[in-house]
C-alpha cells in the first residue's frame, strides 16, 4: 500500500467529513431563515437572497440542506455505531467461546440473513412506526448480522494462532485474551466495517425517508428527496436546486466515510506502515553484552525430580475412532538439567508439550498418566492454579516465533503482558525490566518498540526466549526452537539458550526433530516413535549411546567428517 496516498485520501475524507460535522453542529448559526418558515413564493430559482431556491410552499432549501445535515449524519453513524458493537460481542463471543452461545447467536445470523433486506426494514419500520429511534433501530436490525459473522470467522481462524496459545502459555484468561488479543487483531476488520455500515446507514435513511417512513416533522436529506418527489418536482426546473444537492451531500458523506477508513485501515494495522525508527542490524544486536540476573529462586532440595511424567496418553477423536498420539510415554526432569526429546514430524512431540501446558485444543484430550511438577499433578490443577502456574514456574518456548507474537503489538508491549500477568508492579518498572530482559537474550533496547514483522526471524526468537524467561520459571519447555531458521542464526540461539540454561540453572525440556542439534544442547535424550518413548540415554561429551534399532538408525545418520584434517579446496 502507497502509505503517501493513503495518507492523502484519508485527509481528504477527514476533512470532507468536517465540513459536513461542522455543517450539521453550526446549521443554527449559519442558515439564513428558519427552514420551517414560509419566506417566499414557491419554486424560486437560486438567487442572492435564497441561494438555492425555494420549495413549492416557499420554504427556503438552502436551509433546509443544512438542518437536515444533522439528522442524516446521526441517523448514519449512530445506528453504525449499535450495529458494530452488537456485530463485535457476537463474532467475539460466538467464534472464541463457541457452544451453546455460538448455536444461538449464528443462528440468529443465519435468520437474519435468509429475510429479504428491503421488505425486512420495511416491515420493521412499519411496525414500531416512523421517528427517528425507529430508524436507527431498524438500521442497526438490518445491517448487523453480517458484521458478526464476518467478525467470527476471523475470531476462528486468530484463535488457532500461536500467539492465543502463548497468552494461553503465559496464564491469560479467556476474557482477557478476547480485550487484549483477538479484539486488537480484528480491529483493521472492524473499521471498515464500521465505514460500510456508516455508508449503509445514511443510504438506509434516505431509503426509508424516500418511502415515506422517516420522522416528518424533522428534516432530513431523504426527507428532502421524499417531498421532491411527491410535489412533481421533476416536473419543474427546481429539480436542479431541490433535488441535486440533498444527493450531493449524501454522496460526499458516503465518500468522506470510504476514504477515512481506508486511512484508518493502513493506522491500526502495523504491517501496512513504513518504518524508519529501527537502524541496528541483528549482528549489531547480537554484539550487546547480556544482563546479569539473579538465579531464580529455588525449591527445596529434593531428591524428587521437579518434573515426573508418568503413562502419559494422548488422543485425537476422528470420525473414524480415536488416534493414539502419545501413548504411555513416561520420563523425568531434574534441577538444571536439560531434556532432549527427538522425533520425527507426527511423533507426538508438539502434542506432548500441549499436555504438561495444559494447552491441548479439541478434539484433543488426555486420556490417562500423571504429570508431576514438584509434587502437583498438572492435570488435577483447576483454572486459577493453572493461570499462576504458566509462564511463571513452568514456561513454553513455542514454535514459529512470527505466529506466537502478536503481530498489532511492540514486542516490549508484550514483554510487560507476560511480566505484569504474574508480578504485582508498577508499568513503568515492567517497562525497565522488559528492556532488562531483551537486552538478556542479545536485542538493544532501541528496539523494543519494534513490532514482530520489523525484526528478522532470530531476533523474534530472541523475543519469545524473553518472554518465556519473564518471570524466572524453573522448567521451560522449548518446542522446535530453531526450526525455520538459517544455519548461523540457528547457532546462535543454540548458544545463547545453553548459556541462559547455565546460568540461571534452569529445567529445560529441548524439543527437536534433529538430533545433532539435541546433542549439542542435551544432557540425556529420549527417542520418540509413533508417541512412544523408545530409547532414552545420557549424552557425554556430545555422544549418547542408543539401544533401541530405530534410535541408532539415527545416530548412524549423522554426518562424520571422516579426517580430522580439512581438505584444502584446488
Amino acid at each position: 500500500m502507497n502509505t503517501p496516498i493513503a495518507r492523502y485520501l484519508g485527509f481528504t475524507g477527514f476533512a470532507i467529513l468536517v465540513f459536513m460535522l461542522l455543517l450539521a453542529i453550526l446549521g443554527p448559526f449559519i442558515v439564513p431563515y428558519d427552514p420551517n418558515e414560509l419566506i417566499a413564493p414557491a419554486f424560486q430559482p437560486p438567487s442572492w437572497s435564497y441561494l438555492l431556491g425555494t420549495n413549492d410552499i416557499g420554504q427556503d432549501i438552502f436551509s433546509e440542506l443544512i438542518m437536515s445535515a444533522r439528522v442524516s449524519l446521526l441517523v448514519g453513524v449512530v445506528s453504525a455505531l449499535i450495529a458494530t458493537l452488537f456485530g463485535v460481542i457476537a463474532g467475539l463471543v460466538a467464534g472464541y467461546f463457541g457452544g451453546w452461545a455460538e448455536t444461538i447467536l449464528m443462528r440468529l445470523v443465519d435468520v437474519k440473513l435468509t429475510l429479504p433486506f428491503l421488505p425486512l426494514m420495511i416491515v420493521v419500520a412499519v411496525f414500531l412506526g416512523p421517528g427517528l429511534i425507529t430508524q436507527i433501530l431498524v438500521i442497526a436490525l438490518v445491517i448487523w448480522a453480517p458484521m458478526a459473522r464476518e467478525l467470527r470467522s476471523q475470531v476462528l481462524t486468530a484463535r488457532r494462532r500461536g500467539f492465543v496459545e502463548a497468552a494461553e502459555a503465559i496464564g491469560a484468561g479467556g476474557r482477557y485474551i478476547l480485550r487484549r488479543h483477538l479484539l486488537p487483531n480484528v480491529t483493521p476488520l472492524i473499521i471498515p466495517q464500521f465505514v460500510r455500515a456508516a455508508n449503509t446507514g445514511i443510504l438506509m435513511e434516505t431509503s426509508l425517508s424516500f418511502l415515506g417512513l422517516g420522522d416528518p416533522t424533522v428534516k432530513s436529506w431523504g426527507m428532502m428527496l421524499f417531498y421532491a418527489n411527491s410535489r412533481s418536482a421533476f416536473l419543474t426546473d427546481a429539480w436542479l436546486w431541490w433535488l441535486l444537492p440533498p444527493g450531493i451531500c449524501i454522496t460526499l458523506s458516503v465518500l468522506s466515510f470510504s476514504l477515512l477508513g481506508y486511512a484508518l485501515e493502513e493506522r491500526v494495522r502495523p504491517r501496512l506502515r513504513t518504518s524508519w525508527r529501527f537502524g541496528a542490524s541483528e549482528r549489531s544486536a547480537n554484539k550487546v553484552r547480556p544482563l546479569k540476573r539473579e538465579p531464580q529462586e529455588q525449591d527445596p532440595e529434593s531428591p524428587e525430580p521437579l518434573l515426573s511424567v508418568q503413562q502419559l496418553s494422548v488422543e485425537y477423536v476422528t470420525a473414524n475412532g480415536a488416534i493414539r498420539a502419545v501413548d504411555s510415554v513416561s520420563f523425568s526432569v531434574r534441577r538444571g538439567e536439560v531434556l532432549g526429546i527427538v522425533g520425527e514430524s507426527g511423533s507426538g512431540k508438539t502434542t506432548m508439550a500441549a499436555a504438561l501446558m495444559q494447552l491441548l485444543k479439541p478434539p484433543g484430550r488426555l486420556t490417562g498418566g500423571r504429570m508431576l511438577f514438584a509434587g502437583n499433578d498438572l492435570a488435577s490443577l483447576d483454572a486459577a492454579e493453572l493461570k499462576r502456574l504458566r509462564n511463571n514456574r513452568i514456561a513454553l518456548i513455542p514454535q514459529a516465533a512470527m505466529n506466537a507474537l502478536n503481530p498489532v503489538y511492540t514486542v516490549q508491549k508484550q514483554l510487560v503482558e507476560a511480566i505484569l500477568a504474574h508480578q504485582k508492579i508498577r508499568r513503568s518498572e515492567a517497562r525497565i525490566r522488559a528492556n532488562h530482559l531483551l537486552q538478556l537474550v542479545g536485542i538493544t533496547p532501541d528496539r523494543a518498540r519494534a513490532y514482530p514483522h520489523e525484526l528478522s526471524g532470530g531476533m523474534r526468537q530472541r523475543v519469545v526466549i524473553a518472554i518465556a524467561l519473564a518471570n524466572n520459571p524453573s522448567l521451560v519447555i522449548a518446542d522446535e526452537p530453531t526450526t525455520g531458521l538459517d544455519v548461523i542464526v540457528q547457532a546462535e540461539i543454540l548458544e545463547l539458550l545453553t548459556d541462559l540454561q547455565s546460568r540461571l540453572e534452569l529445567a529445560m525440556i529441548f524439543i527437536s526433530h534433529d538430533l545433532s542439534v539435541v546433542l549439542s544442547v542435551a544432557d540425556r535424550i529420549a527417542i520418540m516413535l509413533e508417541g512412544k518413548i523408545v530409547d532414552q540415554s545420557s549424552v557425554n561429551s556430545g555422544v549418547f549411546h542408543p539401544n533401541h534399532p530405530y534410535s541408532q538408525r539415527l545416530q548412524a545418520a549423522l554426518p562424520r567428517l571422516k579426517s580430522k584434517h580439512t581438505i584444502p579446496f584446488s
